[in-house]
């Protein structure tokens, strides 16, 4: 189908497409569009896209990359309807971060009450959810967060919210049954500590993960995929209020680039998003 973009959320997938850091994981023909995830209007329907009709409201993670146009071409699989109660700017925030954060959650097997779960990054896109997620499930969750961000990480239902600025997780976090690591860097290599024997560390920010994974322990490299039947089930729970969702910024399309480079310089809670309206 062609979608009219209405509103994109950014990603740190862009700056570290940007930048060549995750070159080997996404290789690309360039030049290239960035952007991958958006909520619009459908323009056109192609040969066997059935659900959706010219006019209605979509939401999704494109598959790829190429949000950041005027129109984009998206399979029809990879998009869900957009709930009535949000508006464009709030469902773009969503395909990412509500997706990933579950299949993330989930990609080292099942959550099991009373499981103790660190996760990096907390106040994030991803974080926050995962936070909500694994709180649902019964699981005891650490979190870090810089010190703006602490109360916003409590309110999400975090157990134990450690400010990275001033204390190190490793000296409060231990016996760790699952660690989601939305941050990388020498944060992955501190956290290898703090796991339980037959504990996982998921990065989604280390595309290296597995060659820095030390011997006897399990690391496992995330890559968001699509799902449009989740996405639409947690949209629908965040319209009614059900799971928070965070829009700390909103931005014009001139002003992408800008805020790209705030998300990989700047802590922030939640998502931005880009409002093609203004």
């Amino acid at each position: 189908m062609l979608v009219r973009v209405r509103a994109a959320g950014i990603n740190g997938l862009d700056w570290k497409v940007r930048s060549g850091y995750v070159r080997d994981a996404f290789p690309l023909q360039l030049p290239a569009v960035l952007g991958i995830e958006l909520a619009g209007v459908v323009e056109a329907v192609g040969p066997g896209a059935s659900r959706f009709h010219v006019g209605d409201r979509v939401m999704g993670g494109i598959g790829g990359l190429g949000a950041y146009a005027d129109v984009v071409a998206v399979a029809e699989a990879n998009l869900s309807k957009t709930p009535d109660a949000l508006d464009d700017v709030q469902a773009a925030a969503l395909p990412v971060a509500a997706v990933a954060a579950w299949q993330s959650l989930h990609h080292a097997g099942p959550i099991r009450a009373g499981q103790r779960i660190l996760i990096h990054g907390a106040a994030g896109g991803l974080g926050g959810f995962a936070v909500q997620y694994a709180k649902r499930l019964g699981a005891e969750v650490y979190a870090t967060a810089s010190t703006d961000h602490l109360e916003y990480v409590r309110s999400l239902g975090a157990d134990h919210v450690i400010d990275y600025r001033t204390q190190r997780f490793e000296d409060v976090a231990h016996d760790i049954d699952l660690v989601l690591d939305y941050v990388g860097g020498e944060v992955l290599d501190r956290s290898w500590q703090v796991l339980t024997p037959a504990g996982a560390i998921v990065g989604t920010s280390s595309p290296d993960i597995l060659a820095r994974t030390p011997p006897g322990r399990r690391g496992l490299w995330f890559m968001n995929k699509p799902d449009a039947a989740l996405l639409e089930r947690l949209a629908a729970e965040v319209a009614a209020g059900q799971l928070t969702s965070k829009v700390s910024e909103v931005v014009g399309f001139d002003d992408i680039p800008a805020a790209i480079e705030r998300n990989r310089t700047d802590a922030r809670i939640g998502k931005v998003v880009a409002d093609y309206a203004r």
